[in-house]
């Protein structure tokens, strides 16, 4: 306990002038921003345009579900219309762990490639980064962890998006695994941003319920921890906000009916914002803890910031209450009539109705009380050295945070349910509505499912170009 104490004056004292200081320096610095194409068939156009840049030969880096859903044939039959070379590297897995990343740099090396393309969600588009960066600096992509460790830029880097939630597309930053370890890297460095990016809509029509509600809770995240920093700027407000207001507006359009093409689109120039925004103002606490459970677990980053927005919001609450007031009002979550208290209340309620309509659990089944100090251990110090948050979170506090999204007890969740339904002749309490919800959405998953296995092509074939081995693998 004198540790904590000890820890936690060092965190409210020494720290919080260091990042302010980072964070003066942080405006200053020049990011780049890739020329953007938005809308149906940009993704097509992205690789139609790679046919002018001189290429010799491109490491198109993917996963094996974009090759099985044929989402990645159309760019790759542009890119031998236009007469470049390629080469396909489709063993991406979640998290991009480094024993993943390394063998997509061996085949770079191998096959002389001179850009990158990444097709797929954020675990791609970051590994293709760390792979471009790692063979412009002849290191490993466990050396480039960290801020500019690399002398050389990256070679060329071109991205498109297949879900709309990570913005890895627009950022200066890319997170990595350590399988052995249990833990996630961060190269980051302003030349690994993009210099291209296609924001398609028509290859997010197949995604899952489940998963585009996970990945349009990340943009979210992203916007609101980028908006409640002690960094946020009004440059970086404006896009936060628009990229909150987006994702409440479009995000239970896009989760309900998976081919609105509109509310796909929107929502992918969310994520595209809310990356714009964090990457400037920086995120907060909830990725703090986000990362250690998916380095532990393996939960998958949007569902894990879902799930612990809500109670860092709330914990939040006091120094917050003004910008998280205003996110209320944007979101029509409140109206100017209403305290600040009251409307940074409602905007934390707002946000778990959301989880709530979206199937979100409120509790993390993966999760085990034994592992809550070690999590806290080190999400605390991924916060204290990063991230400029409104309220500094002791070990303590974390742990309390953790703890209320560990898994019910063996058989309580139902108890609950029944003695609600005895007293109320009611269905379910609201504790157990993410449950309710997820089991109404299965149908529609599985209809999404079988569409998209249908619009498949039975065999992935590869014309003018080389492709590795098919390893299953989730484009999350």
């Amino acid at each position: 306990m004198i540790s904590h104490t000890i820890g936690d004056l060092a965190r409210h004292m020494g720290l919080p002038a260091l990042k302010r200081a980072a964070g003066a320096v942080t405006r200053l610095v020049p990011i780049p921003q890739p020329v953007l194409m938005v809308g149906p068939g940009a993704a097509v156009r992205l690789a139609e345009a790679l046919g002018d840049f001189g290429h010799r030969r491109i490491l198109v880096v993917t996963d094996a579900q974009i090759v099985r859903l044929g989402l990645l044939a159309p760019l790759t039959d542009a890119l031998q219309r236009v007469g470049r070379g390629f080469v396909v590297f489709d063993e991406v897995e979640p998290d991009a762990p480094i024993p993943v990343v390394e063998r997509g740099l061996e085949l770079m090396r191998r096959d002389a490639c001179d850009a990158v393309l990444a097709v797929g969600g954020g675990s791609v588009i970051d590994a293709a980064k760390v792979i471009a960066m790692a063979a412009a600096n002849r290191k490993k992509p466990a050396a480039l962890a960290g801020y500019f460790r690399g002398l050389h830029g990256p070679v060329p880097i071109y991205a498109v998006p297949t879900t709309a939630g990570t913005g890895s597309e627009v950022t200066v930053a890319a997170v990595i695994s350590d399988p052995e370890q249990q833990r996630k890297l961060v190269v980051a460095d302003t030349r690994i941003v993009p210099d291209m990016a296609a924001l398609d809509p028509t290859l997010m029509t197949g995604l899952p319920p489940a998963v585009t509600a996970a990945t349009g809770m990340d943009a979210l995240t992203h916007a609101v921890e980028a908006y409640i920093s002690q960094w946020a700027s009004p440059a970086t407000d404006r896009l936060a906000l628009a990229a909150a207001g987006m994702v409440f507006t479009h995000l239970p359009r896009a989760f309900a009916q998976g081919d609105d093409l509109l509310a796909r689109e929107r929502m992918a120039l969310a994520a595209t914002y809310a990356g714009m925004a964090f990457t400037r103002a920086n995120v907060g606490n909830v990725h703090a803890i986000a990362h250690q459970l998916g380095a532990r677990y393996h939960t998958p980053h949007g569902l894990a910031n879902a799930i612990m927005l809500p109670h860092v919001l709330r914990f939040s609450l006091g120094p917050a209450a003004p910008r998280l007031a205003a996110l209320a009002r944007h979101v029509g979550a409140a109206g100017d009539d209403v305290a600040d208290a009251v409307a940074a209340q409602r905007f934390v309620d707002a946000v778990q109705s959301l989880n709530d309509r979206l199937a979100i659990p409120r509790r993390l089944d993966a999760l085990r009380a034994d592992d809550v100090e070690a999590l806290a251990r080190a999400a605390c110090r991924e916060a204290d050295l990063n991230y400029p948050v409104p309220r500094v979170m002791g070990l303590d506090d974390c742990a309390a945070l953790l703890r209320a999204v560990l898994p019910l007890p063996r058989g309580a969740a139902r108890q609950r349910r029944d003695a609600a339904a005895e007293a109320t002749g009611a269905g379910a309490p609201a504790e157990d509505a993410p449950a309710g919800a997820a089991r109404r959405a299965a149908p529609r998953k599985k209809a999404a499912a079988g569409k998209a296995q249908a619009a498949a092509p039975a065999t992935a074939r590869r014309a003018g170009g080389k492709r590795t081995g098919t390893r299953r693998a989730a484009s999350t």
